[in-house]
């Protein structure tokens, strides 16, 4: 996997909601209608006969009715001919076969300009009421970020033209957002059809200031739309045509393909606005029940703002108040800041909080091989204390809730490992849940040992099935109060993994990472194994990129801190993913990334038997009880232990390889991120000569004891200790020294 780093904050994605469950009657019905459109068309263009070139269209006055009129007939034409027709060359959408189980048809455009899919579906609703919700984009379309209609006026039979200006954000940090100044059609054909079509204008028209647009390129509509024909006794039948251009040509070539796919835009948007209108007319009759007593409008609005927020946080748009923080281009992790960021619900601004400093938000985007993304997404929600951090969740919660500002680390809390997920509701097929997570932490302080420090999470995860082609796997969350109010405010960030289409030359391209010994990944991720080149199995090379955004409230007098925090933490959870993908990735690691622990490296098991054994042999004492070194028991209990337990490289400049539990939270740091610790660090000058002193001893002898002392953590907070007690880590064969290891007695915060 490689690290993708770029300055650009604007992009595109489109996330999906909804779906209800089709009876094989009603299949067989609109299946039938369908096949009847099909079989009853006369239209055969080709794909490039039905665009319509500049210089045609430049040839009508788009500044006047009449010649607006005469485009929105042309474009009439143009869709009719793609819904009903052969005027692109549809194929069945792949993994979405007719069945019982089916929203509906779906199709995708080979060998033609641009990029197409097509719908059709039964909906319980009459064809006015689908209208209305698929001409109001922003509530179904993920990925739209405005929708202003500059004009409308009336056509002369009966129908309306509108002139619209529409942006979308961007999925990624790697490539700016679109645009479209289109023209929409509204109006009844002879059979009582109801058609919504829309086509791009020429000419640059409406737009963002000349600041704004700069964040943007313009793509192109071509003649699309929906075509909504009323069934006997009730309901519609709709056929859906989403085909566009955008642009491949200003992205990264490593981008392209996400551009370039028909079944990107099938997922992003055609299957959605079947999904989305099929979940309404679900609840609207009343099918849906939803827990807590939400009423499912609330609850879908909650998933709206959640993705709206985590795409405001991905692009940072300058009309927004966002600002990049010392950018130079070469950062792998981008800072961007928004003072002027108020946090509310969209219904009731009252209710909103308005941060002294602002709202920080740290952002990264790499390339992931050979990782499904669905698997990935699932496993991050599944087990979170792999890559989170307890404390920059309590930050976070704590700052929402009160409008402070404690530093994290301030109020240390230990994170008891127990996730809670509690269902909200779901979507009728189940590609998204919302949910809420409640993560349950104990106070270290004394004085607050029996208060709870649980932490509540509003969280939506999506595109877990790993059956759906082109689909994008998203994580998202923000703290919310326990009470979980409607109008809560809401700071998103999370994860976002789209998948790309194949490329041989990519196993080139891998990054070898640097890796920390994880001890809990013999818990949860299984057991590491080192294959060799020859063991991978041969399977298809397949790349995502995977886009992480994290957002965090600051005072202005700690921008510096929390965004040095920010950093580490995204850094941190970044090699945390990294870890997780080469565990779950199916095709076994890759030669290039190697394998998961470095030749020299024990298993994390071997390890603790290595550092109790070694502390037998020099101190003649046993460091855990006797009953306790039995098989597995040795690992867990070492890592419950109370004292904190490190382990450093032997080098010149000793980095810490291993702490147990109670290691990371005296040095307030998780095992990822351990990594980039030197014993330095944690003593301030006089520790450091005290250490220096005995360690010639420690070397000769094979261990050493030192006095009460004071250390640091990585939060800059001084630690106390009774006692530290060093001593060698031998391998199996007693004679080469593997690590050296440190146990602090009786540690806590000053």
């Amino acid at each position: 996997m490689i690290l993708l780093a770029n300055c650009y904050r604007q992009r595109l994605y489109i996330h999906f909601l909804s779906v209800p469950f089709l009876g094989v009657l009603t299949l067989f019905y609109f299946y039938f209608c369908f096949c009847f459109a099909l079989q009853a068309s006369a239209t055969d263009a080709s794909c490039d006969s039905v665009v319509t070139t500049p210089q045609q269209q430049s040839l009508r006055d788009a500044n006047n009715p009449a010649g607006l009129l005469s485009i929105a007939e042309e474009t009439l034409v143009e869709f009719l001919s793609k819904a009903t027709g052969t005027a692109v060359d549809w194929v069945q959408m792949p993994g979405m076969k007719p069945g019982p189980d089916s929203v509906g048809i779906f199709a995708i455009s080979q060998n033609c300009s641009g990029v197409a899919a097509r719908a059709c579906g039964l909906v319980s609703l009459e064809p006015i009421k689908i209208a209305e919700i698929l001409k109001d984009r922003p509530s179904w379309f993920r990925d739209c970020r405005n929708l202003e209609v500059f004009t409308m006026f009336p056509a002369g039979n009966g129908g309306t033209i509108e002139l619209i200006y529409t942006q979308t954000f961007a999925p990624t940090t790697l490539a700016p957002a679109r645009d479209f100044w289109t023209l929409r059609y509204t109006t009844t054909l002879e059979n009582g059809s109801l058609v919504v079509c829309e086509r791009s204008l020429s000419g640059s028209g409406a737009g963002p200031s000349a600041a704004a647009a700069a964040q943007f390129v313009r793509a192109e509509v071509l003649p699309s739309g929906y075509l909504i024909r009323p069934c006997e006794g009730g309901g519609s039948i709709i056929h859906i045509v989403d085909h566009l251009n955008l642009g491949a040509w200003s992205v990264p070539e490593v981008l392209r393909p996400l551009y370039e796919s028909s079944k990107v835009v099938a997922q992003k948007m055609t299957i959605a606005a079947l999904r989305y209108i099929r979940q309404i007319a679900q609840e609207t009759s009343g099918e849906v029940v939803y827990g807590l007593g939400r009423q499912p409008a609330v609850l879908r609005t909650f998933s709206q703002r959640l993705s709206r927020g985590f795409n405001d946080a991905i692009n940072g748009f300058n009309d927004d108040g966002w600002s990049i923080m010392n950018c130079d281009g070469t950062e792998d992790v981008i800072i961007a800041i928004n003072s002027s960021k108020s946090l509310g619900s969209t219904s009731n601004a009252a209710n909103a909080l308005s941060f002294l400093g602002g709202v920080m938000c740290a952002k990264a985007s790499m390339l992931l091989q050979n990782v499904p993304p669905a698997v990935l997404v699932r496993f991050l929600r599944e087990h979170r204390s792999e890559w989170a951090d307890f404390n920059v969740d309590a930050y976070s919660a704590a700052s929402l809730k009160a409008g402070t500002y404690a530093y994290p680390g301030m109020r240390p809390t230990r994170f008891t490992g127990s996730q809670i997920i509690m269902p909200l509701g779901h979507t009728i097929e189940h590609e998204e849940l919302l949910e809420v997570i409640r993560l349950e932490g104990h106070s270290l302080a004394q004085e607050d040992a029996f208060l709870s420090r649980d932490i509540h999470l509003l969280q939506i995860c999506s595109g877990i099935d790993e059956n759906a082609v082109g689909a994008c796997s998203e994580l998202v969350f923000a703290p919310i109060d326990e009470m979980f109010p409607d109008d809560a405010p809401l700071l998103p960030s999370g994860f976002r993994v789209i998948p790309l289409d194949s490329k041989p030359s990519d196993a080139q391209d891998s990054l070898t990472t640097n890796r920390t010994l994880d001890l809990t990944s013999s818990f949860e991720v299984g057991p590491a194994t080192n294959h060799a080149a020859g063991d991978a199995p041969s399977c298809q090379n397949t790349r995502s990129v995977l886009t992480i955004a994290f957002q965090f409230p600051f005072d202005s007098n700690l921008q510096d801190n929390v965004a040095t925090m920010a950093r580490q933490y995204v850094r941190s959870v970044i090699s945390s993913v990294q870890r997780v993908a080469m565990a779950i990735s199916p095709s076994g690691l890759s030669p290039a990334v190697g394998p998961k622990l470095s030749p020299g490296s024990p298993e994390a098991l071997t390890l603790a038997h290595w550092i109790c054994q070694s502390y037998s042999y020099h101190l003649g004492a046993e460091l855990l009880r006797s009953e306790s070194l039995g098989g597995d028991s040795v690992l867990k209990n070492l890592w419950q232990h109370q004292d904190a337990i490190l382990c450093c490289s032997l080098k010149s400049l000793p980095v810490f390889i291993f702490a147990n539990q109670a290691g990371l939270d005296m040095l307030e740091t998780t095992l990822v991120a351990l990594q980039d610790i030197t014993l330095d660090k944690i003593f301030d000058e006089s520790g450091r000569k005290a250490m220096c002193s005995d360690f010639a001893k420690l070397m000769q002898e094979g261990f050493a004891y030192f006095p009460a002392g004071i250390c640091m953590s990585t939060m800059g907070r001084h630690v106390s200790y009774e006692q530290a007690v060093a001593w060698k880590v031998l391998a199996a064969d007693e004679s080469t020294v593997h690590c050296l290891a440190f146990s602090f007695v009786n540690w806590s915060f000053v």
